[in-house]
């Protein structure tokens, strides 16, 4: 694949404009000339800046000419053949992200122009540098039939969908407040947007959006922009099981803001996962009220409708502590689809 070396020959062609006279306009070697209009050497950045300032060509086209020459190159030392590109990119889901619409491929028949839109997509430089970055930025409590890429591709969808929400700023003391109003909307209908208006209203964004097929995750948390952010994934059907996943991501934001303005928490080391699964138990029904409900079993109902709690909570608890099971009428009779 030429770069944009053949363009400009063509352009220097059509104008009369000699390559010497060109080199020296650049500040650069005729040799070097020579090379860049044969596509021997990549053109610098500071190059193709002068080059549109000589001739008026969009600085972007010959950014994007000369990136897709770099990728195609790239591409072909690696592989040996198109089938294992291709095998490549799809390691990154790039037909079911086109299908769900979160990434638009300019041309999907060419592996070059869907890798330029995967690394646009990603917000990478290089391949080189996905894994690096990745493992780097993600704090991911490791399991064999995880996949970090399809974690990552759903959480820049997430971030897209963020992107688009203004939100006031925040403070601290916002948490607590949002805990409060929490009580009062849990108890209502299960209404994704007013959840949303509610998390922002406090400055803090939540999105929720579909994983890939086969995403290992629950949902995962950062800070942008010092406004934290929880990403949680439509996987659940049950409001207890939604809640208590969300009340487990407040709890990073709460135990670990400062760590998540360079990381995002998705699962951490086991021992701060199992804190704040027991934070999330607590805010669903906290621990006295629970103590209550062991000792007088008969009041149960009773006692979390008098502390605001929804039954669906007191029965996923229940079969959560191996009280009553998941298969049993009194679990299927309470929790409340979503």
């Amino acid at each position: 694949m030429q770069g944009f070396g053949s363009m400009l020959k063509d352009y220097l062609e059509y104008y009369k404009i000699s390559q010497t006279d060109f080199a020296e306009r650049l500040g650069i070697s005729t040799k070097h000339m020579n090379e860049i209009l044969n596509g021997k050497t990549n053109i610098s950045e500071e190059l193709m800046l002068g080059i549109s300032l000589i001739t008026d060509i969009d600085v972007n086209l010959i950014f994007y000419v000369e990136t897709k020459k770099r990728i195609y190159e790239y591409l072909n030392e690696r592989f040996n053949s198109e089938k294992e590109i291709n095998k490549y990119l799809n390691t990154f889901c790039i037909n079911e992200m086109a299908k769900k619409k979160w990434i638009t491929l300019k041309d999907s028949s060419s592996y070059t122009q869907n890798a330029m839109d995967l690394l646009d997509y990603l917000g990478i430089a290089s391949f080189d540098n996905v894994s690096n970055y990745l493992n780097h930025k993600i704090l991911y409590k490791k399991k064999e039939d995880a996949d970090i890429n399809k974690i990552y591709l759903w959480i820049k969808r997430c971030d897209k969908k963020m992107e688009k929400t203004n939100i006031p700023e925040y403070l601290s003391s916002n948490l607590t407040l949002l805990l409060k109003e929490l009580e009062i909307i849990r108890n209502k209908k299960f209404n994704e947007e007013e959840l949303i208006r509610l998390f922002n209203k406090y400055g803090i964004y939540l999105v929720i959006e579909d994983a890939l097929n086969g995403t290992k995750i629950r949902g995962c948390t950062m800070v942008k922009n010092n406004n934290p952010c929880i990403y949680i994934t439509r996987y659940f059907k049950e409001k207890a099981s939604f809640y208590f996943t969300l009340y487990h991501e407040m709890g990073h934001i709460k135990s670990d803001y400062n760590k998540l303005k360079n990381k995002i928490m998705v699962n951490n080391e086991e021992t701060s996962e199992k804190e704040m699964d027991n934070f999330a138990l607590n805010q669903m029904i906290p621990d006295n009220i629970w103590n209550n409900v062991k000792i007088d079993p008969l009041k149960r109902e009773k006692i979390c409708k008098d502390n605001n709690i929804p039954l669906c909570f007191l029965y996923s608890r229940l079969a959560y502590e191996g009280i009553i099971s998941y298969k049993s009428k009194e679990y299927n009779n309470h929790k409340e689809i979503i």
